[in-house]
């Protein structure tokens, strides 16, 4: 049997990730490699360190990417931090603070969910009633940017509720980094975890994570063994570094050198642009897919003062066929959005406006693909969302 080598095809991935990879970081990605312990990547690492810290505003010395996708960031915060016998409050509005919970429950914690609507952000009034009812709690956790509805979350008022209580904060930010405000040090977030192929524009594989000195020092303390050996940050620390008692790496594991390559690329790319650059492209080019989308006759399923720029959750027309138009878009356009999940599954599309996908060409394609395969629909009406797009594009450009 002969085999060949694969070439994928030339897509633009508009869905809830991975997203358009920068040309600049697969260029990285190709890059000689080196030893994991070589002077010159351990400058880098070092370097992307503070990428991170740049990235995530924040001074934390646990600042480092996690050698594993978003998911890894996630296990990697609940099994240092939640213990066996703990009691952990759970924000559960989509699915992936379903995954909190299990997390939770994995650990041999107890977890109390506080659950919100499909859609809805997180409620504080729901939060705080359940830090009042189980002051026990060790932990908050919650996700910011909820990828399967498109829904923000008040992250700074969460983060005061728990400081208020004596909880730790463990926060998804795996959307948000990048394309929406992420404050962790000015909100008092203990851990926070997020992707590299999101508003980062990078390949998947790693989880870029952050630990205040107060989870540090939680760590250092643990009663318990953490139960997650390549996960334990208090080896991890020995290879990346946790702060100023770590003079010399040590190995750990073989780091995943050339996604790191990428990586770094992404974030000098993210410094070139600006923090709040990057945050205004993400809310320009959502303002102009919301006009074309909405001039088609198209809703948002997020209302307007919670709905993240950059993961945009629209309602299928009645009628339609929703997997049959995400196929025919693929096929005829080489544009993939993604579909709904869980109580949206059938029910919405999902466009992702993240990193390198936020850019007028994509948002001029995707209406576009949209009306071509909508047409005919009743209500939908193609030419006036195109027109739309145009005229906020068109004026921005001038």
């Amino acid at each position: 049997m002969k085999f060949n080598s694969f070439t994928p095809p030339q897509r633009t991935l508009m869905g809830p990730g991975p997203s358009d990879v920068h040309p600049r970081v697969l260029e990285a990605l190709g890059r000689p490699t080196i030893g994991h312990l070589d002077p010159q990547f351990v400058a880098m690492m070092d370097e992307l360190k503070q990428l991170l810290q740049y990235a995530f505003r924040t001074t934390n010395p646990l600042t480092i990417p996690i050698s594993g996708p978003g998911s890894a960031g996630m296990e990697a915060a609940f099994v240092n931090l939640v213990e066996p016998g703990d009691t952990v409050i759970v924000c559960i509005n989509g699915v992936f603070g379903g995954r909190m919970k299990e997390n939770v429950e994995r650990c041999g914690a107890t977890a109390v969910v506080v659950e919100d609507a499909w859609g809805d952000p997180v409620d504080p009034d729901k939060v705080l009633l359940a830090l009042t009812e189980h002051p026990e709690a060790s932990v908050l956790a919650f996700v910011h940017a909820e990828t399967s509805t498109g829904a923000r979350s008040d992250a700074e008022t969460l983060c005061r509720l728990a400081r208020e209580h004596g909880c730790l904060v463990i926060m998804d930010a795996v959307t948000s980094l990048g394309g929406i405000p992420v404050e962790i040090d000015a909100w008092g977030v203990d851990a926070v975890y997020s992707g590299s192929q999101k508003c980062l524009s990078c390949t998947p594989g790693l989880s870029p994570v952050s630990f205040s000195p107060r989870a540090v020092k939680h760590i250092s303390s643990r009663l318990h063994p953490v139960q997650s050996w390549f996960l334990d940050l208090n080896l991890v620390m020995g290879y990346w570094g946790g702060g100023d008692t770590t003079p010399k790496r040590a190995y750990h594991h073989t780091a995943p050198i050339n996604a790191l390559y990428g990586l770094h690329e992404s974030l000098v790319m993210l410094a070139e642009e600006g923090l709040e650059a990057s945050w205004a492209r993400h809310r320009r080019m959502h303002d102009a897919l919301r006009a074309g989308l909405e001039a088609m006759g198209l809703e948002f399923i997020v209302a307007a003062p919670w709905r993240l720029p950059q993961l945009n959750a629209v309602r299928v027309p009645a009628g339609v066929d929703e997997a049959a138009v995400r196929q025919r878009l693929l096929a005829e356009f080489d544009l993939e959005i993604g579909g709904g999940l869980g109580a949206l599954a059938g029910k919405a599309w999902r466009i992702g406006l993240m990193g390198h996908a936020a850019r007028p060409e994509n948002v001029r394609l995707c209406v576009h693909a949209l009306g071509v395969a909508l047409a005919g629909v009743d209500g939908v009406a193609p030419d006036a969302g195109n027109a739309a797009v145009s005229a906020l594009l068109d004026d921005a450009a001038a």
